[in-house]
């Protein structure tokens, strides 16, 4: 497999043809999921919850992250790396470019934060000096206080509406990918259709261009696993057998299944 770009997943949108995603946190881990085809690696902030313990994605640092994105652009080749942008981390413009400047020095090909059209003049700056953004839109972890939970959003249509919107802001801003978390299946695949930008979702239905799961979670290692997550380490199969199978439910559309998301 060629390196994989940015130009690699419009491409695949254009020819509708679907891409994986999937959390990564060290170099063996990395090369595991890239060797068997997956197209993105995301270091994720998820790493708060499933490698330090804690409760929420909240308490990790930007150091925690380039950290681990330092450990998985060594192992990640071909696969396109994308770092997450911690918690707070990019409150302000000024807080962005330093703090994605310390992500893409660490081996990162993209940035992701998490919010809507307030971020909209981030991205643009972002965008212009350089610097890839997947901007994260619905059930966004950083803000569950504010959510009160781990709750679907964008279920009534002023909430949809303002997806809607926001999805539409940020990539006229220049955003480069979008990730849709826990909104109606309905919703995801209006959005999908309508951006220009590929689209991954996770527990929004098999209407966007791409998945992604946390590896923890589609290897059974989650003890109450979201809904929207299939074990893919069953029967006889190893890690590397895995990462294969979910790459290849991903493609031919057999994953995710109607339970695995939301109406």
């Amino acid at each position: 497999m060629k390196a994989v770009t940015i130009r690699t997943l419009q491409e695949m949108k254009r020819e509708r043809r679907r891409f994986c995603c999937l959390t990564a946190y060290d170099a063996s881990f990395a090369r595991t999921a890239a060797a068997a085809g997956i197209e993105t690696i995301l270091v994720g902030d998820s790493l708060g919850m499933v490698l330090q313990g804690h409760a929420s994605t909240l308490p990790v640092t930007i150091d925690d992250m380039a950290y681990h994105t330092r450990c998985v652009s060594r192992g990640a080749a071909p696969a396109l790396v994308i770092g997450d942008m911690p918690f707070m981390s990019y409150a302000t413009t000024e807080d962005a470019m330093r703090n994605a400047a310390i992500l893409m020095q660490a081996g990162a090909h993209m940035v992701k934060i998490e919010g809507g059209a307030w971020l909209a003049d981030t991205v643009r700056l972002l965008s212009e000096r350089g610097v890839p953004v997947c901007v994260h839109l619905g059930l966004t972890p950083q803000s569950v206080n504010s959510f009160g939970g781990f709750v679907v959003q964008g279920r009534d249509a002023a909430a949809a509406q303002r997806i809607v919107d926001d999805a539409r802001i940020v990539t006229e801003a220049g955003a480069a990918l979008l990730v849709l978390e826990c909104v109606p299946r309905a919703l995801a695949a209006d959005i999908t259709a309508k951006l220009p930008i590929p689209v991954i979702g996770i527990g929004a239905g098999g209407g966007t261009d791409a998945q992604v799961l946390v590896m923890h979670d589609m290897l059974g290692m989650t003890p109450r696993p979201p809904r929207f997550v299939q074990n893919f380490l069953t029967g006889d199969r190893d890690i590397a057998g895995a990462f294969a199978a979910y790459a290849a439910a991903v493609r031919d559309g057999s994953f995710p299944q109607p339970e695995h998301g939301f109406d």
